[in-house]
């Protein structure tokens, strides 16, 4: 080293020296450790110096170390379902924290309409589920993350196909239009309820079942779900809401230096239940008991196991955030991948997530909140369908190959039956492809001001945009009618487009020591576009590429091409909500709403939605403190009406679409006096909690009146086919009625060693009156009863009502006995559960925990249209039958006939989900809050119905009127088995 350099490292020196030395003097160390209300260490709690970036994470023991500020005051410490606790450290350097959890702090805050609320101010009927209460499993749709958690809502698996949809209703039936879904509000967002993927061809199998329009959602990227149930609560969302509201709130950026919580796991799954048929022996001895001398092939072989498989599912999701109090922000990713048990079944999901708070000026008065969810999903669909006919849909169509019969030829080609209706279903398989893309776009921003420290004015912009692209084929070796020899494709395209401009003005103010005040008033307007195209051909060549890349190489006279555009449907509201608080005891809400909607008629083209709520906390006075047992003690009670505009765009207006080439046709005729159909409810309810709120429960007794119902009406009767409707609201009232009961109790709560348990049950009861005809819906398929139906809407029953011959057993003959000959149908059964039940149970162990989830139904009969028309004695020779039919001396020439016969008791218990979880902890300094689990979904269910499942309901609707109960050939439901880790950098 040279004599210069040697000079300036010894000048330099004293300077570094007296540099860290500052540094040093600038910053101190705090120690601590937390813990959660039963003394057990809280791992990976978020510690933050605050009004800096400045943080850390509590270790497996709770404990953390952190350099802050000489500056520093204050700490803030934070955990997931738990209430955040600031720490003074102005003049200690060791802190011991204990946090409370959420549901113990009356001052949580609810998420309702346009706003929030502190829970002790709700005097509606609102439930809230947290992350760490949702359904475990790989969930393709945040729906299933509540299914049995909460009174009054059933939630129903319409099919067990991957990202297949669901049916969630909110106490009770009370529709008679398909849609009747709740209103689904993301982040202040409310939803279209639509999905752009392209409905089918329903060439060869028929309508394949719908997706679930809330795929797009990553359950990870979820918060919390707020479930609005009555009147009083959901009024404010006016026209939409009279089926309910469900609030899903998406994960916000903490506070605090970056972090990467890291979420994995993979797993199987394989089918819950079958339906039985006949194996190859028991065939045979069949034939023989009914002297048949034909139809033994000499085969052994099972065509339903044939078609199934193991799916292999993959899921995992990443997400970083931090920030500081003027700026937070979280970004996630996500990838799914769920195959089905069904051969060439498949659903997978690449999802992202943006959410970003941010407060500008030196006042932190003007704010934006953005939000953005981008999703693409693909499903590769079986040919499963709804409404198959006679050839049956491949699940028919493996129950109904003769176990006798090869499915192979013996040099190893499909054994394709020509000239036979009687489909191999794994020729099926191969021979069927139909894939779906779906791309979505959720966006909103939303700036806002705090004119004063009480009044807020918020300004909302959204779009939701989804784009579904459809590609099907079925190739022309398959035996279908129009198909073998030919071929078949089809191309979708649909664009679906909802825009959102929403104000709002908060105002929440203590106006004196005894009275507070929480007032909102906003103006919202909303667009909705809907459109796309298709495209069909028959007779491609033989060439080894898809049909669908060469459509221009079928013939000309079978190719068809075909477009729609939904006229726009525009929806303007005002609306406001008063929340009065006297005393922390009597509290009052009012709520009012104004929608004009483009779809309903120029003399109705407003509705008005008014609702009023009180409640009272009885233990808060004076009189009930003496009562040491009961710790809280609310009584509500509301009365409200909200509405629906579950009709298709331009049903009040002459509508006319293309029904063939250069020519169009009167689709429905002009009403200009169609108006809301209207829900009016009524909720009595109270809350309480008891011994320390170790028991907490909630009872609510609730009456929901539905009029004005929506039904495209055809005049005069009998009507020519094909003649247009008008859209009217017809006489007549739905009453659903009923009871909710929620109980939560902590039965054992040690330091080490908890127990919590939770029930919920649901009592209801829906009637029809004042119709002015019945109404029928429940459309059944399959062999012989083509045009049949097995529901009505009727005075004096429940809706849907299962309405049919009524069967007396066999004659010595072998044939049905039917009351007054079958010429008379009856009244034979309820679709409709009286009672929904829910359980859970969680226990803990020092890190290791077990958390279950059960739910079911019970009072409601499922109608088993499979055993009816597709399983029939008379198969016996041909096709396979169930094994029920054996020893009954049951004729082959028994006529299929829709009856009671095949009414089933639907009453069933599930084992939803079960997970056992390890809490590892921190490993090192890298990897932090590590946690490795397994779950089970679907293990196992209690039920005497002999279908696939008894949580069925495919879609056997008439004319848009929805069926409930029916059983058709559906995508059998899936058990699954998981094994994953969580852990955080």
């Amino acid at each position: 080293m040279t004599t210069t350099r040697l000079l300036r490292v010894l000048l330099l020196c004293p300077l570094l020296l007296l540099i860290m030395q500052q540094s040093w003097a600038q910053n101190k160390t705090v120690t601590g450790k937390v813990s959660d209300e039963k003394g057990s260490p809280v791992a990976g709690a978020s510690v933050l110096a605050k009004g800096t970036s400045v943080g850390t994470s509590t270790d497996a023991t709770g404990s953390f170390t952190l350099n802050v500020p000489a500056s520093t005051n204050t700490l803030v410490i934070s955990y997931v379902g738990y209430v955040s606790q600031e720490v003074s450290v102005s003049s200690a350097t060791n802190v011991a924290v204990t946090l409370q959890p959420e549901s113990s702090a009356l001052n949580d805050v609810v998420v309702v309409g346009y706003g929030t609320v502190k829970k002790k101010d709700l005097t509606g009927a609102v439930a809230t589920v947290r992350e760490k209460d949702f359904n475990k499993g790989n969930f393709t749709a945040p729906d299933q993350l509540i299914q049995g958690k909460v009174a009054g809502v059933q939630v129903l698996n319409n099919s067990g196909q991957p990202g297949g949809a669901s049916t969630v209703k909110i106490r009770g039936n009370s529709s008679i239009r398909a849609g009747s879904q709740p209103l689904y509000v993301v982040d202040g967002v409310p939803l279209d309820g639509r999905s752009a993927r392209p409905g089918g061809s329903g060439q060869g199998i028929g309508t394949s079942p719908d997706a679930n329009p809330l795929n797009f959602i990553n359950p990870n990227d979820i918060a919390s779900i707020d479930v609005l149930k009555d009147a009083s609560a959901t009024a404010i969302y006016g026209s939409r809401a009279a089926y309910g509201v469900i609030i899903i709130t998406t994960k916000r950026g903490k506070v605090g230096q970056p972090k990467l919580d890291i979420n994995s796991n993979i797993g199987t799954s394989s089918i819950l239940k079958r339906i039985e048929t006949l194996n190859g022996d028991e065939y045979r001895k069949a034939l023989s008991d009914y002297g048949l001398t034909s139809g033994d092939n000499g085969d052994n072989v099972d065509a339903f196991d044939a078609i199934l498989r193991n799916g292999f599912q993959q899921n995992y999701s990443v997400a970083m955030s931090g920030g500081t109090e003027n700026g937070r922000y979280r970004l996630s990713a996500g990838y799914l991948d769920q195959q089905g048990i069904i051969l060439k079944s498949a659903f997978k999901k690449v999802s992202a997530n943006f959410s970003g708070n941010y407060k500008f000026l030196d006042s932190k008065k003007l704010g934006l909140d953005v939000n953005i969810i981008t999703t693409q999903t693909r499903e590769d669909i079986p040919p499963v369908s709804n409404d198959a006919g006679f050839t049956g849909n491949i699940v028919g169509q493996a129950l109904q190959w003769n176990p006798t019969q090869a499915l192979y030829n013996d040099d190893g080609s499909l054994n394709i039956l020509r000239g036979s209706t009687t489909v191999n279903p794994v020729a099926m398989s191969e021979a069927y492809d139909d894939v779906t893309k779906v791309t979505t776009v959720l966006a909103s921003i939303s700036p806002y001001y705090k004119i004063t420290k009480d009044l807020e004015y918020r300004f909302l912009y959204s779009i939701n945009y989804g784009t579904g692209i459809r590609r099907s084929q079925i190739a022309s070796f398959i035996n279908l009618e129009n198909i073998i020899d030919r071929g078949f494709a089809y191309y979708g395209n649909n664009e679906l487009t909802t825009q959102q401009i929403t104000h709002t003005l908060n105002f929440n103010k203590e106006l004196s020591s005894n009275l507070s005040l929480n007032a909102l008033v906003g103006y919202e307007y909303m667009r909705f576009d809907n459109k796309g195209t298709n495209m069909s051909a028959r007779d491609f060549g033989t060439y080894p590429i898809a049909y669908t890349n060469y459509f221009q190489y079928s013939s000309q006279a079978s190719r068809g091409m075909g477009s729609f555009a939904d006229p726009t449907t525009e929806l303007q509201s005002y609306f406001g909500r008063a929340i009065l608080n006297l005393m922390d005891k009597y509290r009052v809400t009012a709520t009012l709403r104004a929608d004009g909607s483009s779809k309903f008629g120029e003399n109705n083209r407003y509705g008005y939605f008014p609702s009023f709520a009180a409640s009272w906390t009885v233990s808060n006075e004076e009189f009930f403190k003496g009562v040491t047992f009961v710790n809280s003690l609310v009584i509500r009670g509301g009365w409200g009406k909200t509405g629906t505009q579950d009709v298709p765009a331009g049903s009040s207006k002459f509508r006319y679409t293309p029904n063939g080439i250069g020519s169009i046709g009167l689709s429905n005729y002009q009403n200009s006096d169609l108006k809301w159909q209207a829900d009016q409810q009524t909720n009595i309810g109270a809350d309480f909690g008891l011994f320390k709120n170790r028991i907490t429960a909630t009872v609510d007794y609730f009456k929901k009146t539905t009029t004005g119902l929506l039904y495209p009406t055809v005049t005069p009767q009998p009507a020519p086919p094909g003649a247009p409707p008008t859209w009217k609201n017809l006489d007549g009232t739905i009453v659903n009625k009923g009871v909710e009961v929620t109980l939560n109790t902590q039965i054992i709560n040690k330091n080490n060693f908890s127990w919590d348990f939770g029930i919920n049950a649901t009592f209801v009861k829906n009637n029809v009156s004042g119709l002015p005809a019945p109404i029928q819906t429940g459309s059944l398929s399959g062999q012989g009863i083509s045009g049949a139906t097995a529901q009505v809407i009727q005075n004096d029953l429940p809706v849907n009502a299962f309405f049919t011959k009524q069967y007396q057993g066999l004659d010595k003959d072998g044939f049905a006995i039917y009351t007054d000959d079958g010429y008379t149908l009856y009244y034979v059964g309820n679709p409709n559960p009286t009672t929904i039940l829910g359980l859970s149970t969680s226990l803990s162990y020092k890190k290791l925990s077990f958390t279950a989830n059960m739910n079911g139904a019970f009072g409601q009969d499922i109608y088993n249209n499979t055993l009816n028309t597709v399983l029939p004695i008379g198969n016996l020779g041909s096709r396979n039958i169930a094994k029920s039919l054996i020893g009954l001396g049951e004729s082959r020439a028994n006529p299929i006939s829709p009856s009671s016969r095949y009414l089933e008791k639907g009453n069933y218990m599930k084992l939803a989900n079960a997970t056992f979880s390890y809490n590892v902890g921190s490993i090192g300094k890298v990897f932090k809050s590590m946690n490795v689990f397994v779950t089970g979904t679907n293990l196992f269910v209690i039920t005497k119905f002999t279908g696939f499942d008894p949580e069925v309901n495919t879609d056997k609707n008439v004319n848009g009127v929805p069926s409930v109960g029916i059983e058709y050939t559906p995508y059998p439901s899936a058990r699954t088995f998981l094994f994953g880790l969580n852990f955080s950098l």
